[in-house]
């Protein structure tokens, strides 16, 4: 196999189109540049449909917590109340000590 050059390749990934500089002596990348990110591909046109929907999930979800905030005492009396029954049904049993288990 011949000596390689002290000349540096520059290669394009074909998988990233990142480019890469590497040394053919050591084999080594000394440095990496980054492919170019594309921007988000929204259309213009559909762009106030998005914005109209986006609108409507925030307004669905304020509509939401305001329902849960203002209902708060209920949902917690309601499940007091269910734990109230659960713990009349329970057998009431005495609690078991760790030195009990010895």
């Amino acid at each position: 196999m011949a000596k390689p050059s002290g000349e540096n390749l520059n290669v394009t990934c074909p998988c990233c189109q990142a480019k890469l500089t590497v040394d053919p002596v050591f084999g080594a990348i000394l440095s990496h540049e980054a492919p170019p990110k594309a921007g988000p591909s929204v259309d213009l046109e559909n762009a106030q449909g998005i914005l109209a929907e986006q609108t409507r999930q925030r307004e669905d979800k304020f509509a939401d917590s305001w329902f849960q905030e203002t209902h708060k005492e209920d949902i917690l009396t309601k499940k007091f109340e269910e734990a109230m029954k659960k713990a009349k049904d329970a057998p009431v049993t005495k609690p078991v000590r760790n030195f009990d288990l010895d």
